[in-house]
């Protein structure tokens, strides 16, 4: 009768730890998202977090925007969170509504000066306006709640405290102030809601969400300490190919610099002596998989790598017998080689605590692919600069070239939703017949977000965790 995939645990462990003790940081189910453009933003970050996973911020980008997407993650969910959507008295309602549509947050702070810890003023929400009624020039002043009208506590104020707070006087959000009447940060109802409802969050000591950042091993010494200052919780090195001096020396620069303190992922390799040399460096987990990724393409560019199973199986044996002399056990994410769910299920019963995971993320609605498609069908001014502008993402180019000029022409005839959906199910086939059927099916899953019906990532975990536990049982 325990024998049920309702009694299996998912828990697991995300770095290294010494036998007897417990790792710093377990996820609440094995599953990280993929260091990809396409795939890794802070919305994905918070929603796989909620769900027990972690998300590694992709790190082809500017140091201070990867810094800024981790900032947006440890801040969502804190307990006491800082207001990043700010007014001041003179402020318009039409400011009210940009700003709404900027942060997608209905409660702002009124300061008096515009800043996250100017002197609260006032607080404007939802039920405070209504735009069909007011004039989108009327002043914040004239329609916010006051200071004299809320309900605030002071900087000291336990969780537990503010949210009895809360619960007793019936709000929705409570101002911490100090004792000069400064904003401090907010409380809010629906995170203790959130944190009900959602037994498997992945959180840190401060009840903030626990988020990864992917790093390369040029500039390092730049990025790291930007994406520590920001509250990453741990970090990777992006490589197609691990077993390299260069992943040596960037971890020994962490070390020597953070200690222990800074939890860094090495990798990609696909043999015992790859992992031994990492295990060495430092590495806190180490990935394992070359050229198994569905857009994976340094097989073919640089002849090298191995079937993700073969793999495996010759990396967890090293894990197991470096675990067995040293007392060290270090933790194997699988990289790589998933095209249906059950994969994941087998990577694990393979031995690897964690998969990585891209193509299965990337139809989320919460991934920042979907995003930047709708950004760049809205600034075109034609249908080639369309396509131009849209030269991230997937590498399968001429199917999404070929399918983004026929949406755009749709729309520009006035085609409706049926149309758009038949042109979903004609890219499968034009996948099959050019004989790149995992790809097509993401770009399926892109052109299908556009029509409006992407697929949460609650959705996806939900899936992959039920095809899961069904596959693996209680020892």
């Amino acid at each position: 009768s325990e024998c049920q995939p309702k009694n299996v645990s998912l828990k697991t462990p995300l770095v290294k730890f010494k036998k007897g003790e417990e790792p710093k940081i377990s996820l609440n189910i094995p599953l990280v998202s993929a260091i990809m453009q396409a795939v890794s933003n802070d919305t994905l970050a918070i929603a796989l977090a909620i769900e027990g996973g972690v998300s590694f911020i992709y790190g082809s980008q500017s140091i201070e925007d990867q810094a800024e997407m981790v900032r947006k993650v440890k801040s969502h969910k804190a307990g006491f969170v800082v207001s990043d959507s700010n007014l001041t008295p003179e402020s318009t309602l039409a400011e009210v509504v940009r700003l709404k549509e900027k942060t997608n947050h209905s409660t702002m702070a009124v300061t008096d000066d515009g800043k996250s810890h100017g002197k609260l003023l006032g607080v404007v929400t939802g039920r405070d306006y209504r735009v069909s009624r007011m004039s989108l020039d009327t002043k914040v002043k004239d329609f916010m709640t006051p200071i004299d009208k809320l309900i605030t506590a002071k900087v000291g104020t336990s969780l537990k405290q503010a949210n009895d707070i809360i619960w007793n006087n019936k709000l929705n959000s409570l101002p911490i102030v100090d004792e000069e009447g400064k904003l401090d940060s907010f409380v809010f109802r629906k995170d203790y809601d959130s944190s009900k409802s959602n037994v498997n969050e992945l959180l840190d000591d401060d009840k903030r969400y626990i988020v990864g950042a992917g790093i390369n091993t040029r500039d390092y010494k730049e990025r790291v300490p930007a994406l520590v200052e920001a509250g990453v919780d741990v970090l990777c090195i992006d490589s197609s190919e691990g077993f390299s001096e260069w992943q040596k020396l960037t971890i020994e620069w962490i070390r020597e610099k953070y200690g222990d303190n800074v939890k860094i992922g090495a990798g990609n390799v696909v043999d015992s002596a790859g992992f031994r040399y990492l295990a060495e460096a430092g590495a806190d987990f180490i990935k394992v998989g070359v050229g198994g990724g569905s857009i994976c393409i340094t097989r073919e560019t640089k002849g090298i790598g191995r079937g993700q199973a073969s793999a495996l199986l010759d990396v967890v044996e090293a894990r197991n017998e470096y675990y067995e002399r040293t007392g060290v056990y270090i933790p194997i994410c699988s990289d790589g080689g998933i095209v249906h769910d059950h994969h994941i299920t087998i990577a694990l019963a393979l031995g690897a605590e964690g998969v990585q995971v891209g193509t299965r993320f990337v139809v989320a609605n919460e991934c920042i692919v979907h995003e930047n498609y709708k950004q760049q069908l809205v600034k075109a001014k034609d249908i080639d600069s369309a396509v131009t502008g849209m030269s991230t993402g997937h590498p399968v180019r001429s199917i999404r070239n070929k399918m983004t000029k026929e949406y755009l022409r749709m729309e520009k005839e006035g085609a409706d939703f049926m149309e758009l959906e038949k042109l979903t199910l004609g890219s499968l086939r034009k996948a099959v017949v050019e004989g790149d059927v995992v790809n097509g099916t993401v770009m399926a899953g892109q052109i299908a977000g556009l029509l409006k019906k992407e697929q949460p990532c609650k959705e996806i975990i939900t899936e992959i965790v039920s095809e899961a536990k069904k596959l693996m049982r209680v020892q």
